[in-house]
Parts: C-alpha cells; sequence; structure tokens
C-alpha cells in the first residue's frame, strides 16, 4: 500500500514520493547500479589517461590496461543489474498504483462515476499509472546524471582548476536552457494526458451507445465530436516539437561551444607543458560527463512525464471517500430512516431535507417525474451515494458507522442495467460477499420470473455467461434475482422492473406482496401496477417529498395520475 505524502509538495508530487517510497527495494537497488555505473565512467579518463602518458613516455601499460578490462566488467554487470532492477521496480510500482486507482475508483462508486467519465478512467489506469512508474528508473537515472556532472566537473578541478572554471562560465546559460525546456515540457504534457483522457472518454461513451449512433445516422457527427480535441493534440504536439527543436540547437550550440572552451585552454596548456597529451584526453572524458543533467533531454522529458500522469492519477486518489464504520446492526425488524437528508450534484440540489421512514417488513415505492431525484433517493438509502447533510438510518444505526460487511450483506440492490458477474449464469445470481446455495440461486430465479429462460439455456443454470446472449428484460430478472438470493434486512430495487413485459412485471410484482411479505422494501416505481402492490407509496416531487400514503389514496389526486402514462389505471392487488 502507497503511503500518503505530506507537506506542501503538489499532489501529483507527494504521490511520486509515495511510489518511490512503496518500492524502496528495488529502487535502492537500481540507484546503486547507477551509482556504480556512474563511477567506472568517472574512472575511465583517468585510467585513459594514465595508459596514454605511459604508452608514450615508453614505461609500458599493461596493469592499467588490465584495469581498464576489470572497470568495463564492472560497468558491464551494473548495466545488467540496472536492467533487471528497472523492470522490476517498474512493475511493481505499476501493479501497485493500478490496483489502489481500481479500487478508490470502486470506492467512489456514483460519486466517481459522474465525476470522471470511464474512458478518462481507463486511460489513467492505462497510461497514466505507467507514466508514474517510471519515477524509480527516473530517480536513477537522475542521480547518475547529477553524479556524473558533478564527477565531471570534479575530474577537470583535479586536472586543472582553469578548466572547471572556463566550465563554469557557461554553466549558468545550460541551466536556463534546461530550465525553460522543463517548465514548457511539463506544462504541454499534462495538457496532452488531459486531451487525451477526453478523448479516450468520447470514444467509450460511443462504444456503449453504437447501436443508437447507427440507426440515428450521425455516425460522421460522433467522428468529428470524438475527434474534435485532435486539433488540440496537434497543438500540443507542434509546441512540444518547438520545444525540443529549441533545446536541441541551443543545447548543442552551447554544448559544443564549452566543450570548444575547455578543450582550447587544455591544449593551450599541453603547448606550455603544464598538461600531458593523456590529461588532455582525460579532459575531453570529463567535460563530457560534466554536461551529464544539462544533456539529458530525454530525462528531463521523462520527469515532465512521470510528474503530469501523478498529477492526473492524483486528482482521483484526492477525491474523499467516506472512511468505513466498524458497527454491527443489532437484532431488529429493518426499519429505514431517511432524515433530513440532502443530495447536491453539479450544483443543483437533488434532494432537499428528504425525511421518510420505510416501516420495518413493509414496501414503499419511490415515484415521481423524471428528474425528481427517484434513483438517487435509491443509492442514498443503501449509502451508495453519501448525503451532503442529514442522516440515512437502518434499526437506529446511521449506515455511515456500520461495517461495509455488515452494509453490503443487508442492504441488497437490483438495478435497471444490472452487472453480470462470474462464469456462469449460476455465478451471477450468487455474485455476492456471502454465496447463497444452488437451491437459493434457484428459487430466486423463479421468484424474479428468470427461472423459465435459464432452463431453456443449453446448460441450464450452468451456462457460461458469454453463451447466454439475453435481452435487457431477461439480465433485468438475473439482477433481481440475485438481489432476492441474498436476503438482507432492506432490498432495494431501482427501476428493476422497467424492462420487463407486462406479463413478467405482474408475475414478479406479485412477489411483493407473497415472498416478499415482511421483507423491509424500497423500489423506484414508473407504473401504477407496481406502486398498487407496495404498502405505501412516497410521491417525490422536485427533490422533496409531497406526500406518503397508499397508492388507493394518491390516486385521487390528479397530479399524482398525471405522472403515469394516459389511459394506466391502478392494479388491483389480490
Amino acid at each position: 500500500m502507497l503511503p500518503q505524502g505530506t507537506g506542501k509538495r503538489s499532489a501529483g508530487d507527494r504521490l511520486v514520493r509515495a511510489v518511490l517510497l512503496a518500492g524502496w527495494r528495488p529502487t535502492a537497488v537500481l540507484v546503486l547500479a547507477s551509482v556504480t555505473y556512474a563511477s567506472g565512467m568517472l574512472v575511465l579518463p583517468a585510467m585513459i589517461a594514465t595508459a596514454a602518458d605511459r604508452q608514450i613516455s615508453g614505461v609500458g601499460s599493461g596493469w592499467v590496461v588490465l584495469g581498464l578490462v576489470g572497470v568495463l566488467a564492472v560497468l558491464v554487470g551494473a548495466d545488467a543489474v540496472s536492467q533487471l532492477a528497472t523492470a522490476a521496480c517498474t512493475a511493481n510500482a505499476t501493479r501497485v498504483l493500478r490496483h489502489r486507482l481500481l479500487a478508490h475508483v470502486l470506492a467512489l462508486g456514483l460519486v466517481g462515476r459522474a465525476r470522471f467519465a470511464p474512458g478518462d478512467v481507463v486511460n489513467r489506469l492505462d497510461g497514466n499509472t505507467a507514466d508514474t512508474a517510471a519515477a524509480g528508473p527516473t530517480l536513477s537515472n537522475f542521480v547518475s546524471s547529477v553524479l556524473l556532472s558533478a564527477g565531471g566537473l570534479a575530474g577537470l578541478a583535479l586536472t586543472d582548476w582553469r578548466l572547471a572554471l572556463t566550465f563554469l562560465a557557461g554553466a549558468p546559460v545550460g541551466l536556463v536552457i534546461v530550465r525553460r525546456y522543463v517548465a514548457r515540457t511539463s506544462h504541454l504534457i499534462r495538457r496532452y494526458l488531459t486531451v487525451l483522457g477526453t478523448t479516450s472518454g468520447r470514444l467509450v461513451d460511443a462504444l456503449g451507445g453504437v447501436r443508437t449512433i447507427r440507426v440515428s445516422g450521425t455516425v460522421a457527427r460522433e467522428v468529428d465530436r470524438i475527434l474534435a480535441p485532435a486539433s488540440e493534440l496537434n497543438t500540443v504536439g507542434h509546441g512540444m516539437w518547438l520545444a525540443i527543436g529549441r533545446v536541441s540547437w541551443q543545447g548543442g550550440l552551447f554544448s559544443a561551444t564549452t566543450q570548444l572552451a575547455v578543450l582550447s585552454v587544455a591544449g593551450y596548456e599541453v603547448a606550455a607543458g603544464q598538461l600531458t597529451p593523456g590529461q588532455l584526453l582525460a579532459c575531453a572524458g570529463y567535460v563530457s560527463l560534466a554536461f551529464g543533467l544539462l544533456g539529458q533531454t530525454s530525462l528531463l522529458t521523462t520527469v515532465a512525464k512521470v510528474r503530469g500522469g501523478a498529477a492526473r492519477l492524483a486528482e482521483i486518489l484526492d477525491e474523499p471517500v467516506a472512511g468505513p464504520g466498524t458497527r454491527a446492526l443489532p437484532p431488529g425488524p429493518a426499519e429505514l430512516v431517511l432524515d433530513e437528508v440532502t443530495v447536491r450534484q453539479d450544483g443543483r440540489t437533488v434532494l432537499d431535507r428528504v425525511t421518510l421512514r420505510v416501516p420495518a417488513g413493509h414496501s414503499v415505492a419511490v415515484v415521481g417525474a423524471s428528474g425528481a431525484g427517484k434513483s438517487t433517493l435509491a443509492a442514498v438509502a443503501g449509502r451508495l451515494i453519501v448525503p451532503d447533510s442529514g442522516r440515512v438510518l437502518l434499526d437506529g444505526v446511521a449506515l455511515g458507522s456500520l461495517d461495509p460487511d455488515v452494509l453490503r450483506r443487508e442492504i441488497t440492490y437490483a438495478f435497471e442495467r444490472p452487472g453480470l458477474f462470474g462464469t456462469t449464469v449460476a455465478d451471477a445470481i450468487a455474485f455476492g460477499g456471502e454465496r447463497p446455495s444452488r437451491s437459493q440461486v434457484e428459487l430466486a430465479a423463479a421468484e424474479a420470473g428468470a427461472d423459465g429462460f435459464i432452463r431453456r439455456l443449453p446448460a441450464g443454470y450452468d451456462t457460461p455467461l458469454r453463451d447466454a446472449p439475453m435481452s435487457g428484460g431477461e439480465r433485468q430478472r438475473l439482477g433481481l434475482a440475485r438481489a432476492i438470493a441474498h436476503r438482507g434486512r432492506l432490498l432495494v430495487l431501482d427501476d428493476a422492473t422497467s424492462n420487463l413485459d407486462t406479463v413478467t412485471e405482474l408475475q414478479v410484482s406479485r412477489v411483493l406482496t407473497g415472498t416478499l411479505v415482511g421483507r423491509t422494501c424500497l423500489l423506484t416505481a414508473h407504473r401504477p401496477a407496481v406502486a398498487a402492490r407496495c404498502d405505501l407509496v412516497a410521491w417525490l416531487e422536485s427533490g422533496r417529498i409531497r406526500a406518503v400514503a397508499p397508492h388507493h389514496e394518491l390516486w385521487r389526486d390528479a397530479g399524482y395520475r398525471a405522472m403515469f402514462q394516459p389511459g394506466e389505471e391502478p392494479a388491483c392487488v389480490p
């Protein structure tokens, strides 16, 4: 698990620091290998200089050659260790980051879905985690470059102080070039990652509604919408090329000028007899090494990518998630109470001080016009959404104080478009923290009106989901069966019967007055037949409770009748 960063660093920089701390072992090995490699590179110019001078003087350089072979062996070994450590460091960081990001997105639930588009989340989960996971290797390369720069400068100074002074005279210019490049590319990379995430989000949304796009004849329009940010990507890419081109010619000119100046001074001193030819060779090696960080354009770009990717991950990870509770539920009759609950979304009040009591063992239908807040109320009832104010109590215990396992065991949901998970149809119904028995699965399927079509599948309940094409209504019945099979205290049905045909809906709605009698149930309803089978109806209007009463009493109100389709009549409850 990644430790949390503190202090005044940006959220992205804190995340980079956390990644480095979480994977400190492979990172430490990588840094040690890089330091060893850099040290070997710093030794080479001096050994080459010694070998050259001894050869010129006729003394012989046998032991120096052996030393060079030893240094080269160390360099090869350090490079091999560095490659292995880089792979381990990157793989571990990527795994940890993706696990943490995915867990956080799932913990955010509906809030996260509203805040971040699915395609954008996928882009961050894939590309941005890979960018951020390069923090360890990038740190290693940075340390190596700094060491080479400092060692190269020290080598020049030890050879002759005038060489180091000549190099330092131009160093401020190099630092200005590097600083401008980093500032420019960091901004451009952040823009690029943001625009790419927007494009990915639009693409995923379009793929989800591809049939609607095809039948509406808007393929060309959707292509233009998805690729609309491409012009900005082009602008950002052009800016990156300009920045790279600018730093390339400026850095190249600075490097060539500085090397020429240093080597000119060294050549003058060789002519004056103050330096040996071997020291001139060493000077050429040290001045190249001294450029270290100043000449690492690709490293500087990687640093910007690491920080940019981390900043985008931090946007999600810093989105607050309500902390889990620890309490268990006392024995109770399963009474749900919403007390002055208010929910705001996108600057709009969706639920406004809603107070509602769902008596234990009763079913309550929530009805209202489109946009009244029915699904939001259903989500609040099981803490899929945390209200901005007010309380939600189950048997007198605030949902926020409940242990998450208890909360999910005692409150079960069925949705209009349920997600089906598992290998087989039976797995999809049994999916949950606690797995019901096969007999309970089949009983729940029968109660949800799904047993008939399941048994017509090639392998019945054991049919793999991928081999069981289903209509929207059939998927909905499986979702309803899953909710029924996990018999918690409270059952919440959010549009869970909207896609059912009239006959199946009648069969399912009879469950409310049959099998589920005595079980507390809250459901959103669009048809009077469903509302009529519930004990009470909560009439929601513009985010507020207008009335709570049995359906047959509310039906006398013309405003209530107007919410339903013309011609629909209340169903008689047998």
